[in-house]
């Protein structure tokens, strides 16, 4: 019997509450909205009108996808909450905002943005290491925009801060064009949440 490939209904993204001063950075937000709408993926992210948070929301529905935004009442006001987004999640804290975009998503992608771009990014990296989830992560190298942090992951596997069995499990897209294949292709050897489900009740008995 064949196995059933997790069916992509919603990717989240990160990225900056700011555009940055490359403009490929907001060219690359607005095509992976409009490319996320044409595929009729859904986006979840965090809510914003500002920077590529604003821009890829806006193109996402400009090309008549859907967006889930879920934003912490504190930033509402500071990062421009879109209310224009069909579904708009106000949560208490930080913590409650990244632990629903988990629920909601089915991949992630993490566009150029700040330290919390990064943090979020490289939480979802941790969670696969320590094996909580087996969710497609993609890390999209806009312009060269990650170089820095890819040579910081090899120093650290150089190191053996990255040890055999913890690899980081991504896939690094130079392009737009690039992020939905290798989401497609991580999904085709993931398993189903059926599957994991009863992967997981087999080893709670040994």
């Amino acid at each position: 019997m064949s196995k059933a490939r997790p069916t992509l209904r919603t990717v989240c993204v990160y990225c900056g509450s700011g555009a940055g001063q490359n403009p490929a950075f907001a060219e690359a937000a607005r095509a992976l909205g409009k490319t996320l709408a044409t595929a009729g993926v859904g986006l979840v992210y965090g809510g914003g009108d500002l920077g590529l948070m604003g821009i890829v929301a806006r193109a996402v529905l400009a090309h008549g996808g859907h967006v889930t935004g879920i934003i912490p009442g504190f930033l509402s006001a500071r990062e421009h909450m879109l209310i224009e987004a069909q579904e708009l999640i106000v949560v208490d804290d930080m913590h409650q905002r990244k632990h629903l975009m988990f629920e909601r998503s089915d991949a992630f992608v993490a566009l150029p943005g700040g330290i919390g771009t990064l943090e979020e990014f490289v939480e979802q990296l941790t969670w696969t290491q320590l094996g909580r989830h087996k969710k497609p992560i993609v890390l999209a190298n806009i312009d060269g925009f990650w170089d820095p942090l890819l040579e910081l992951f090899d120093k650290m596997t150089g190191q053996g801060f990255i040890r055999s069995g913890f690899e980081l499990k991504m896939t690094v897209a130079e392009s737009v064009g690039d992020i939905l294949p290798a989401i497609e292709r991580a999904l085709e050897v993931t398993p189903s949440a059926a599957e994991a489900q009863a992967e997981a009740e087999i080893a709670a008995k040994f």
